[in-house]
C-alpha cells in the first residue's frame, strides 16, 4: 500500500507536498483542523485515515500541540545540565502551563537553558530578556567556539560564491565517472552514524534507469547533544548545497531536497537564502554554466520526529505518509522518494564533497587513519570549559578533544554519551584509550556516530539516564515493529518502578528485553538503544546493582 501512496504523492512532485500543506495548516493553531485534513486528503487523493495518521504522529502537528506558545528543550544535554526546571519556572510567570510545550533538541547544547518562541530559538541567559523577546521578537546572539585541530575541511571561511563555485565549474567539465573515482579514492564515509561509503551509494543510483532521480540531504539532526549539522547549515550552507549539486551531476539527479528539522528555524531561513543567491547568480536551474546540467532545490521543514533521521522514514515523511521505517530491499537508491532512485546522505557527508573535488581524493584520504579518512566535526556540550564545534582529523586522541580543545570539564563528570542516544556511554577512565575514528570506537564497544558529546555529571544517576533513553525511544518510535515500540516502553517502566518503589529488576528478564530490541528491531532506533544500556551495565554495575535482584 505504501508504494501506491508514494506514487500518488509523486503526482505533484516536490513543488507542493501534502506534508508541507499540513505544516502550513498548523501554523496558526498548532494543529490542522479536521476539516482542513479532509480537504487535503481529497486534494492529494489520500485516505482520510492516512492523513490523520501522519498528522497525529508529529510533535508540531498533532492535536495536543494546539495552543502552545513557547517550547522548552527536553533533550539529554539540557536534562543532565539541570537547567530546565528553573527555565520553566521563569516562563510560567509569563505563560500558563497549557501554553508551554516541549521540543527535542534545539541544538543549543553548548549553553543549555534552551527554549523556542515564535519560531526562534534562545538559550543561556536569554530567558532574562523574555519581555523584550515577547514584544519585539528580539534575537539574542548565539555564540560558541569553532576551531580545527589538524586539517580544516569544513571550518574554513567561505570565500564567496564566485570563487567557491569555481569547483562546480571545474566539475562540470569532467565526466561523472571521473568525479566518482575521486570520491572512491577519498574513502569518504557517511558522517551520520553508519559510516557507509558515499561513492557506493552514488554509483548505485547512477546505474539505475529513471527519468527522475533525487538527492536528499538528511538535515533532521535529532541526536540530543549534536549541533554540527546546524553549524554547517547556518555558517557553511554552500558546502552542503554544492555537495548536493555535484552528487546530482554524478547520479543524473535533477532535484535536491534539503529536509531540515523544525527545531532549527535559523538553519531553514539561512539555507533558503543561500539557495536564492544561487538562482540570482545563475548557478541553479536549467543548463547550469552552459553544461547541459539542470538542478533545482527544495527546502522542506520537518515537524518534530526523531525517526525521520532514518532515511526511509524521512522519505515517507516528505511524501506525506506516516514516517514509518521501510523494509529493505529495495533500497532508496533503487526505490526512494516517490519510488524514484534517491540518494540520502547527511549534512556533514555532503559538505565534504567540494573539498575532495577541489583537492583530490588522495589528499582527503591522507587525512585520518585507516578506513576512517578525512575529518570529523565534534559537538561539545555546556559541561566543557570551551563548548563548541571542533573539527579534528580522524584518529585524533579523544583526550586532546576533551582536555585541549574543550578545555576540560567545568564540574566533575563520570561519563560521556558520544554519538547520540544510540551511541556509546563512555566512562571517563576510557578517554585515554580512544581516538576519534570509526574503528577505535567500535573496537572498544562504542559508536562514534554523529560525534556529539553529552556529559553525565557525577551526581546524575545512571539509572535515571537509562530511563530517559528508553522513554526517548518509546516516544520517537514509529511503531512499526514490536520490539522497538513495546520493548522501549517496558524498559522505561521497569527502570522507573525500580527507582520509585521496592521493585527490583530481574537481570535475566532485562537482558532478554535488551537482546530482543537489538536483534528484532527494524531500524537503528530500537536496535541501537541496547549499546548505551550494555555500556552502562558494564561500567557502572556497582551503581546500578542496587536496582536489580541479587543473583
Amino acid at each position: 500500500m505504501s508504494k501506491n501512496l508514494s506514487e500518488l504523492a509523486g503526482r505533484k512532485g516536490v513543488s507542493k507536498t501534502l506534508f508541507e500543506e499540513l505544516g502550513i495548516a498548523a501554523r496558526q493553531t498548532g494543529s490542522p483542523s479536521v476539516e482542513k485534513m479532509e480537504e487535503l486528503a481529497e486534494a492529494f487523493v489520500m485516505g482520510k485515515a492516512n492523513v490523520f495518521g501522519a498528522t497525529s504522529f508529529y510533535d508540531f502537528l498533532k492535536p495536543e500541540n494546539k495552543g502552545k506558545k513557547v517550547y522548552i528543550c527536553n533533550g539529554s544535554s539540557c536534562m543532565t545540565a539541570g537547567t530546565q526546571p528553573a527555565l520553566k519556572g521563569k516562563l510560567l510567570v509569563h505563560y500558563t502551563p497549557d501554553e508551554i510545550g516541549d521540543m527535542c533538541c534545539l541544538g543549543r547544547c553548548h549553553e543549555n537553558s534552551s527554549f523556542n518562541i515564535n519560531g526562534k530559538n534562545y538559550s543561556g541567559n536569554a530567558v532574562d530578556e523574555i519581555d523584550s523577546i515577547k514584544k519585539n521578537s528580539t534575537e539574542v546572539a548565539d555564540t560558541y567556539h569553532v576551531a580545527a585541530y589538524g586539517t580544516p575541511v569544513l571550518t574554513t571561511p567561505f570565500p564567496g560564491i564566485n570563487e567557491y563555485y569555481s569547483i562546480l565549474a571545474d566539475a562540470l567539465k569532467k565526466t561523472a565517472d571521473e568525479l566518482l573515482n575521486e570520491l572512491k579514492r577519498s574513502g569518504l564515509r557517511g558522517r551520520g552514524g553508519a559510516g557507509f561509503p558515499i561513492a557506493f551509494k552514488l554509483d548505485s543510483c547512477r546505474k539505475e534507469t529513471s527519468k527522475q532521480k533525487f538527492i536528499v540531504c538528511n538535515a533532521d539532526e535529532g541526536d540530543p547533544g549534536a549541533y554540527s549539522d546546524r553549524y554547517l547549515l547556518e555558517q557553511q550552507p554552500h558546502s552542503v548545497l554544492l555537495g548536493m549539486m555535484i552528487a546530482g551531476y554524478i547520479t543524473g539527479a535533477g532535484t535536491g531536497v534539503v529536509y531540515i528539522r523544525a527545531e532549527y528555524p535559523e538553519a531553514i531561513s539561512i539555507t533558503q537564502n543561500a539557495i536564492a543567491s544561487l538562482y540570482q547568480q545563475n548557478l541553479l536551474g536549467e543548463n547550469i554554466l552552459q553544461s547541459g546540467f539542470d538542478f533545482h532545490f527544495k527546502v522542506i521543514s520537518a515537524q518534530g520526529a526523531y525517526i525521520c533521521g532514518e532515511e526511509t522514514a524521512l522519505l515517507s515523511s516528505i511524501e506525506g505518509q506516516r514516517p514509518e521505517v521501510r523494509v529493505r530491499p529495495p533500497y532508496p537508491v533503487q526505490q526512494g522518494l516517490f519510488n524514484k532512485p534517491t540518494v540520502v546522505n547527511n549534512v556533514e557527508t555532503l559538505a565534504c564533497i567540494p573539498y575532495i573535488l577541489k583537492n583530490g581524493g588522495e589528499k582527503f584520504a591522507s587525512i585520518g587513519i585507516g578506513k576512517s579518512t578525512g575529518t570529523k566535526l565534534i559537538s561539545l556540550d555546556g559541561f566543557f570549559n570551551k563548548p563548541g564545534i571542533y573539527e579534528v582529523d580522524m584518529g585524533t586522541p579523544l583526550a586532546v578533544v576533551v582536555n585541549d580543545l574543550g578545555g576540560g570539564f567545568r564540574s566533575p563528570v563520570k561519563a560521556m554519551h558520544i554519538g547520540g542516544p544510540l551511541g556509546g556511554l563512555v566512562p571517563i577512565e576510557k578517554i585515554n584509550e580512544l581516538t576519534v575514528d570509526f574503528e577505535s570506537f567500535a573496537k572498544n564497544g562504542f559508536l562514534l556516530g554523529h560525534a556529539s558529546v553529552v556529559c553525565i555529571p557525577e551526581h546524575f544517576p545512571i539509572i535515571k539516564y537509562l530511563e530517559h533513553l528508553f522513554q526517548f525511544t518509546a516516544h520517537e518510535s514509529c511503531g512499526k515493529c514490536f520490539p522497538c515500540r513495546i520493548g522501549s516502553t517496558r524498559g522505561a517502566e521497569m527502570l522507573k518502578k525500580a527507582q520509585e518503589t521496592e521493585y527490583r529488576i530481574d537481570r535475566t528478564l532485562f537482558d532478554d528485553l535488551v537482546e530482543t530490541l537489538e536483534i528484532g528491531s527494524l531500524c537503528a532506533l530500537g536496535g541501537g538503544l541496547p549499546l548505551p544500556v550494555k555500556n552502562a551495565l558494564q561500567y557502572f554495575d556497582k551503581e546500578l546493582s542496587v536496582y536489580f535482584k541479587k543473583s
